[in-house]
């Protein structure tokens, strides 16, 4: 798969007009031209691939009465985003900040974990491997751009819109014991829709975390107002 170059921006932007009623959905529908390209990036303007993405570290804590917990997912691959579709795109110049909305028809997670808590004061340690897979799953990225002469960075928030089916495979989940490990496995597989709302704010933190990182940098000095007039 080849890369994009500079000199083939325009055909792809080149009608997408900054104040034009139709300015979103000509960005929307250039982005989804340009899926090809997101394995490979787009080295003119420095944007490397982010399919798959890679996040080395990406925490997550709760405290409660009831549970508490440290949860880290290390060398995290994500796949999926050339075979998505952005649906709805929207702008917000005065505010910087841009709204994607995308459906993956497959979109796949995998990585290593590590976690610590405490349940009803029993202290539980463990880590293992983890892959997630996602189908049917629709998300929105709400992406802020600082202003130019701001020395903050991009900030990128996740939220799961909806998801038609879930898998989700976790090693080591009870120190090996297997017989048990793969009940809980059936159990999670066939009753996910329940623990999906538990899901979704790691899954949220997740790809927001990973993405606040590649969108800082890959977009942060990137040539906005030349690209789009």
């Amino acid at each position: 798969m080849r890369e994009l170059s500079l000199d083939e921006h325009p055909q792809h932007f080149q009608h997408c007009k900054v104040g034009t009623a139709n300015f979103d959905d000509c960005v929307k529908d250039a982005m989804n031209e340009l899926r090809p390209f997101f394995k490979e990036g787009i080295p003119d303007y420095g944007i490397g691939s982010f399919d798959p993405f890679h996040a080395a570290v990406v925490p997550q804590k709760v405290n409660n009465p009831i549970f508490s917990y440290k949860l880290y997912l290390r060398n995290v691959s994500e796949h999926g985003w050339t075979s998505s579709q952005v649906t709805k795109l929207k702008t917000d110049f005065h505010r910087n900040q841009i709204q994607v909305t995308q459906f993956f028809p497959d979109k796949r997670l995998n990585g290593w974990y590590d976690f610590e808590g405490s349940i009803l004061g029993q202290k539980v340690r463990n880590s293992g491997s983890w892959n997630l897979s996602l189908f049917d799953y629709v998300q929105t990225l709400t992406v802020a751009r600082p202003a130019m002469d701001s020395s903050s960075s991009i900030r990128v928030k996740c939220s799961i819109q909806s998801c038609k089916k879930l898998e989700l495979h976790i090693g080591n989940l009870v120190g090996g014991r297997t017989i048990l490990e793969n009940t809980l496995d059936w159990i999670i597989n066939t009753a996910w829709q329940p623990g999906f709302v538990v899901l979704s704010p790691l899954i949220n933190d997740l790809v927001g975390t990973a993405f606040t990182k590649i969108f800082d940098d890959y977009f942060n000095s990137f040539p906005f107002e030349q690209v789009f007039r």
